[in-house]
């Protein structure tokens, strides 16, 4: 505009259109370009669009506003403000419709001259064109013209006056407005509010003023120096932003005594703030001098119960060209896109693209959003390459009841998929723990009960110093090795291994058969060769090789056993110890090692990683001394909580050395259930305590609620509670009296009313329903139910309105005094409710509060009324 920096405008209807104003009206076609080249005479907007110059309007100098007409029909009309105060509409193009063709060069004549300072069209009476001015002592500043006045010459009479000297053609003036507003003011921003035809905003000199057009002499006004740009949210009408040099203020009109947001002051004065047509709550502001757009995003929030929470804002600030920026415009229908112009009218089209936001899924599924897109990514079915992450595993063990078999407590690892070895070596260990605690318990209480769940590793240190050994033959060989004498500690630590049953009976021969039956030839032989029985070894390598799923190489390595020979220079142990690692069996190699080694030196056996903790721990309690027992038992601790290896569990048994060597698992792997149950099982209450331990109980626990397994909760805060006494939870939720305070929930407890029995009334045996209708505190009457106006914690029948002979029946049925229908519910919004099974039936039919004067409509404010828990539905 004249003397000024260029504005520019989106079409409201002609989505490839906009105009550049400035001294003179540029109209402009937008067309892609994607799929062609550029044509002659086009502008660059951006990679894919570029724009034409249609026509040129140089015949409105002066021009200090614009506003593009509303209607769909002229097209190209547009009223334009001038430093004198007139307001003449005119067009950018041919327009054919005689019926609008008498609207181009109308002029509208306010009293006196001043500066005109913006325009507004009416959304809903196109006809109507809101103007407002700079400030005269006699006038008005707030006109409103009606366009159309000529066919309504008995509202609006008009005066036909004939134009300067040199010129030939007439004119229509319209002088008398069809509303003026504001007197002795100065009007500098206008908008229309579309809730309503004849509400008008308009930022004043000192105020922000709401006009009702019914009634001119009365306004709603609010006293501020924000009065500038004022425009209204497209998609929540009650909000509406203006600002002052470098602050905008967001105003809502239900509560229009001050602002509900202030935004963060820039430090140059801002000159101009719009609102995004097509993005909920998206207000873009630009400042003097800046290449940069700042981008305030106003975030959906609950409605507030406090009057003084602010809403959420996103600020983010957006460069679509390198030069000064002028002006902006925002698409009326393309997402979140503008054109931007320059001082110099280089211009710019841009798209602001949102932040994409990822969310994880409880149950691991992934998803994103941008824009109004939302996608979500999937895992091909028929891929079994990629392991299972641990949340889904967990999930499904969840499913299977996994950790809650406390009687055959080795069934856990079946119910976690009998996968992972870790685990099947975990849940026996635990299993094994908890039978021999109980064992010694029955025979001496207090004994050492507790030294079990302490693990071998307290176990071996107890007995330091007690063994000796002694020569033992083997069966099958005409030879003798020496094994330590076993004394209770050792036989505990092979019970814990599972070696041998318990008893005073030291055979391994029950152990051996259930190897056979689950398939392990090749530990099962092993087991065997390390108690000195060769003969039982062969027999069961052959057994393995004969069977259906045995491996026939079983028979080699039978025939090579059975060519034992101790002489140290012989071929066989030359042989033996050269082609022993060749073999893939971690089982069969440690065999050859040990019948290779040198008395009392079984390293290849020991430290062989392939084979079972288990197997390796009961192998050094029969053939090493205390001192080297201890030293093997200690270093083999250190390596199982370094790697996290459950297997270790056995060693360091539920105790501090447990919980370090459970946090590396959990550190590994993120399995915060098996943590939670294996450490619940028997640890005492000092490692129960540990912060470590309450952090991965609290975590599971918050992981079955994120899934909805609230089912799956319940049982486990009931198993916790078995396992641990101390983890009780105390009441979390209580009604309080509104007088005084306290909790009013111990006087609805079912302890029976000391005064007639339900024989009277002719129910015998039924116990009787408490009566409380007042606080215990402080005596004061508790409120009543919103649908049976009965005080609330009086027990009743299901429906209102009961009879007599109604309640009878229901007592018959001999149900719980604290069932649900009696309990206290209330919205949280509004605070009414009432009996629990009353509001059920109420909000059934009802989205609206039952009592008469309130409006909340409580149902809907409900986000989890739909909820199921998710393991009633199929995985």
């Amino acid at each position: 505009m004249s003397g000024t920096k260029p504005d520019i405008l989106w079409a409201p209807h002609q989505v490839d259109r906009f105009v550049v104003c400035d001294s003179e009206l540029s109209l402009y076609h937008v067309e892609s370009t994607v799929n062609s080249e550029l044509k002659a005479g086009s502008l660059r907007l951006s990679e894919d669009s570029a724009a034409t110059l249609l026509s040129i309007n140089s015949e409105t100098p002066y021009m200090k506003c614009v506003a593009w007409y509303l209607n769909y029909d002229p097209e190209c009309l547009l009223a334009v403000g001038q430093a004198n105060g007139r307001v003449v509409l005119t067009s950018l193009g041919q327009d054919h419709n005689s019926k609008f063709k008498d609207l181009i060069g109308k002029e509208f004549v306010p009293k006196h001259a001043r500066q005109c300072n913006t325009l507004a069209w009416n959304p809903l009476d196109s006809n109507w064109l809101a103007a407002g001015l700079d400030k005269h002592r006699a006038d008005f500043s707030v006109l409103i013209w009606d366009i159309c006045s000529k066919y309504t010459p008995d509202i609006v009479p008009l005066e036909k006056v004939r134009l300067s000297a040199g010129e030939t053609e007439t004119t229509l003036l319209v002088t008398k407005p069809l509303y003026e507003l504001g007197q002795n003011d100065a009007c500098l921003s206008l908008c229309w509010l579309p809730r309503d035809q004849k509400l008008l905003l308009a930022g004043m000199h000192r105020n922000l003023a709401i006009f009702d057009l019914r009634n001119t002499s009365q306004k709603m006004f609010v006293n501020t120096k924000a009065v500038q740009g004022v425009t209204v949210d497209p998609y929540f009408h009650d909000r509406v932003a203006s600002f002052y040099e470098g602050q905008v203020a967001i105003w809502d009109l239900r509560k229009f005594e001050k602002p509900v947001l202030t935004l963060t002051e820039q430090p140059k004065p801002l000159t101009k703030v719009a609102w995004c047509p097509t993005r909920t709550g998206l207000l873009a502001t630009l400042t003097r001098d800046s290449n940069i757009i700042r981008l305030y995003d106003m975030q959906h929030t609950p409605t507030p119960i406090g009057d003084e929470t602010e809403p959420t804002i996103i600020e983010r600030s957006v460069q679509p060209c390198e030069n000064y920026i002028a002006s902006f415009a925002w698409h009326p229908t393309s997402q979140n896109r503008m054109i931007v112009v320059t001082p110099n009218r280089t211009m710019s089209d841009f798209t602001v693209f949102e932040r994409i936001s990822l969310a994880w899924s409880p149950i691991t599924s992934l998803m994103w959003a941008c824009g109004r897109h939302l996608y979500e990514c999937a895992e091909e079915e028929n891929d079994n390459s990629l392991e299972k992450d641990i949340a889904t595993k967990m999930r499904l063990r969840a499913l299977s009841r996994y950790g809650l078999d406390t009687e055959q407590v080795w069934r856990n690892h079946i119910l976690a998929g009998n996968e992972d070895p870790q685990l099947k070596s975990l849940w026996y260990t635990l299993h094994f723990m908890k039978q021999y605690t109980e064992d010694m318990d029955q025979k001496s209480p207090g004994n050492k009960g507790s030294l079990v769940y302490a693990g071998i590793k307290s176990i071996v240190k107890s007995s330091l110093g007690m063994v000796e050994s002694s020569r033992h033959s083997w069966s099958g060989l005409d030879k003798q090795t020496d094994i330590q004498n076993l004394n209770e500690e050792r036989i505990l630590a092979l019970q814990l291994c599972g070696w041998i049953k318990k008893g005073t009976d030291v055979d391994v021969g029950p152990f051996l058969n259930s190897l056979v039956q689950e398939g392990e030839w090749e530990r099962a032989a092993a087991v065997a060769l390390f108690n000195l029985d060769i003969r039982r070894a062969i027999q069961i390598l052959n057994e393995g090789a004969s069977s259906e799923k045995g491996d026939l190489n079983l028979n080699v390595v039978a025939m090579a056993l059975s060519g034992y020979t101790d002489e140290k220079n012989s071929l066989w142990r030359e042989m033996c110890s050269t082609l022993r690692l060749q073999l893939n069996n971690p089982y069969l190699c440690v065999m050859f090692a040990f019948l290779t080694s040198d008395a009392g030196s079984y390293d290849g056996v020991l430290y062989e990683n392939k084979v079972a903790v288990r197997d390796r721990v009961a192998f050094a309690c029969k053939f090493l001394s205390d001192s080297q027992l201890n030293r093997y038992i200690e270093k083999l601790t250190n390596e199982m909580k370094e790697a996290g290896n459950l297997e270790g569990i056995l060693l360091t048994g539920l105790t501090k050395d447990g919980v370090d060597l459970m946090e590396s698992y959990v550190d590994r792997t993120g399995d915060v259930q098996t943590a939670s149950y294996c450490m619940l099982q028997g640890s005492p209450l000092d490692v129960l305590k540990d912060e470590r331990v309450q952090y991965w109980i609290e975590n599971y626990r918050n992981l079955l609620d994120a899934w909805r397994f609230w089912h799956k909760r319940a049982e486990f805060d009931i198993h916790r509670s078995k396992l641990d006494p101390s983890s009780k939870p105390l009441a979390q939720v209580f009604v309080s009296c509104n007088f005084c305070g306290k909790s009013i929930s111990y006087s609805c407890s079912t302890v029976p009313h000391q005064g007639r029995g339900f024989s009277q009334y002719g129910v015998s045996g039924s116990p009787t329903k408490s009566k409380v209708t007042s606080c215990p505190g402080c005596r004061k009457p508790l409120p009543r139910c919103a649908l049976c106006l009965i005080n609330m914690g009086t027990p009743v029948s299901s429906c209102p309105g009961g009879s007599k002979s109604d309640e009878k029946v229901d007592l018959s049925k001999d149900k719980k005094l604290a069932q649900f229908n009696n309990w206290f519910t209330w919205c949280h919004n509004c605070r009414h409710g009432g009996h629990a099974g009353h509001m059920l039936s109420w909000f059934r039919d009802h989205a609206e509060c039952p009592v008469s004067a309130c409006t909340c409509k409580c149902m809907q404010l409900d986000t989890t009324g739909n909820l199921v828990p998710a393991e009633t539905v199929q995985p």
